[in-house]
């Protein structure tokens, strides 16, 4: 999801052969998988969507927004802290996420550089833990050159160093496809770490191995939201605002 540096590009060309996203209200209760009786609306941003007006998108009803802060070891978003301050003061609850790119470095080394620049944790109603974004690679090879076990290692390495910044549990966004092919569909991390499943269609599908259900999931990248100019991914949290608040205080 990682919004053109390049790798939103390559994800937005594979749309093309994707089944055409439903309304938001078709897509409300269609799950291949128990969901809470309401949804939250939601959207992820980078600066690829140039100047946001969150007012308005609050307005329009949204009601989170995960926002890209990192990518790498050396790539931090030129427009995070604007939409990040922006988001919030708003009243839209935000998290920031990281694009893996685990043939670069450790996911120790990747983790400390998105807990160094804006994906630390405060327990104050409009905080999500930040999100590790981890998918097709854009740049080569699809599972980054690494075997299922070293990419599992890879990824445990991210998200322990992680908790042990922020004392939270990050959220893992991903395809079950690529899931699959990579990790040899582990299910190790549901047990804690809260999936975001990425499937531009009318429902989430299945889910990778031992996730007993999603909690956010992306249904198009071809979304539009009052002020914000051209296509937006849309999401949905699976709980209303109370549970979103309550994932956001970790209680």
């Amino acid at each position: 999801m990682t919004h053109v540096h390049r790798p939103r590009l390559a994800r937005r060309l594979l749309a093309a052969t994707l089944a055409a996203a439903a309304t938001a209200a078709t897509l409300v209760g269609l799950t291949a998988t128990p969901a809470q009786a309401a949804t939250t609306p939601g959207v992820d941003v980078s600066h690829y969507q140039g100047s946001i007006n969150w007012t308005s998108v609050r307005n329009a009803g949204i009601q989170f927004a995960y926002i890209k802060a990192t990518e790498g070891t050396t790539y931090k978003d030129p427009r995070f802290g604007t939409n990040y301050v922006g988001a919030y003061n708003a009243g839209v609850i935000r998290g920031a996420y990281h694009f893996a790119l685990p043939d670069r470095s450790s996911g120790a080394t990747q983790a400390n550089f998105l807990a160094s620049n804006g994906g630390a944790w405060s327990a104050d109603s409009r905080t999500l833990p930040a999100a590790l974004d981890i998918e097709f690679n854009p740049y080569g090879a699809t599972c980054y050159g690494l075997s299922q076990a070293s990419m599992r290692s890879w990824i445990s390495d991210f998200l322990n160093t992680y908790r042990s910044r922020t004392g939270r549990y990050a959220v893992i966004y991903t395809t079950t496809s690529w899931w699959t092919s990579c990790t040899g569909n582990w299910s190790g991390p549901w047990a804690n770490h809260p999936l975001w499943i990425a499937r531009w269609a009318s429902s989430p599908g299945t889910l990778p191995a031992g996730a007993p259900f999603w909690s956010f999931w992306q249904y198009t990248a071809t979304g539009r939201v009052s002020g914000i100019s051209g296509d937006v991914d849309r999401n949905y949290f699976n709980g209303d605002r109370s549970r979103l608040i309550a994932l956001a205080n970790n209680t």
